[in-house]
């Protein structure tokens, strides 16, 4: 399914300045991913000049769709400037590792039968405002840690599954 440009770009213009500690900066943005189910990587500038760059929200998209259905969803602006404070702050010199970006409705629900291991019934990953993640070379609990300082979003906590849920909804957190 292709990715609808009016909602990408109508969702970076909604969120010109997702964040208030980005917002006080004009320094580009840039992100550096690996989808571990496909092998695709991804280090672009997605927000430069004050706003945010279509092509690179698009492409992010891309590398971020359901490896599953190959189905594509924006990304929410906000979720992208999480991942990479994370990214920077925790001086990772790899790709984000993304077990689970964009998940559609019908990938959700199939996880939700198979007892996929607490896959909510309205997950924030079927809106493209969630991400499993892990970073190379960063213990996973500095990871949670450092998330949970952001107070963006939610951070779900997974050791034995290897990665860190981190959202853009409310503010909360929990063990897997």
């Amino acid at each position: 399914m292709s990715l609808n440009r009016r909602a990408l770009i109508g969702a970076a213009l909604a969120l010109p300045l997702a964040s208030p500690a980005l917002a006080s900066s004009l320094t580009p943005r840039r992100l550096s991913v690996l989808n571990l189910h496909t092998g695709e990587r991804l280090a672009t500038t997605y927000w430069e000049a004050g706003s945010y760059v279509p092509e690179a929200l698009s492409g992010l998209a891309r590398v971020l769709r359901d490896h599953r259905t190959g189905e594509t969803h924006a990304m929410a602006p906000q979720l992208l400037d999480l991942v990479a404070r994370l990214q920077s702050d925790l001086g990772a010199s790899q790709p984000v590792q993304v077990i689970s970006g964009y998940r559609s409705p019908r990938t959700n629900e199939a996880l939700r039968r198979s007892g996929g291991g607490g896959v909510a019934k309205r997950s924030l990953h079927m809106d493209g405002l969630a991400m499993d993640i892990r970073l190379p070379g960063i213990d996973l609990a500095r990871l949670r840690d450092a998330a949970w300082a952001q107070q963006g979003g939610g951070v779900g906590y997974y050791p034995g599954s290897d990665f860190v849920h981190v959202d853009v909804g409310a503010v909360r957190r929990w063990n897997g």
